[in-house]
């Protein structure tokens, strides 16, 4: 019993670290948008990390895309070029697209999201 609750005293430590070392990535959330989300960004973040298990969080983004309230994530993986973007409904909580941005493609969007006007914030 005392090594059964210890396993999980050490598994709960490994796991909270392993989510605050990922929790330094680049955010943007804007609060008029977070206040429609169901779903939380821990939650979302989660999912992301599932669909790529061996990708590391380098952005996310809230954002309403084809109508949806989706999260964004963008996720590093070491030695493939790129990133792999994972979109997370923010209502339900499913992947609803996943592809791969060749860098070239990144940069695009990238030029793309700073051409957008600033979000207003309340």
């Amino acid at each position: 019993m005392t090594r059964t609750i210890f396993g999980a005293a050490v598994a709960a430590a490994l796991l909270s670290g392993s989510l605050q070392a990922q929790a330094s990535y680049k955010k943007n959330i804007p609060d008029s948008l977070a206040k429609s989300a169901k779903i939380t960004e821990e939650a979302a973040a989660a999912t992301a990390q599932k669909r790529v298990p061996k990708g590391t969080i380098q952005a996310v983004e809230l954002e309403r895309e084809n109508k949806k309230l989706i999260y964004s994530f963008e996720l590093k993986v070491p030695g493939r070029s790129g990133v792999e973007e994972v979109n997370v409904d923010a209502i339900t909580g499913k992947v609803v697209a996943a592809e791969h941005e060749s860098p070239a493609a990144e940069k695009k969007e990238q030029e793309k999201d700073k051409a957008k006007p600033p979000v207003k914030k309340p």
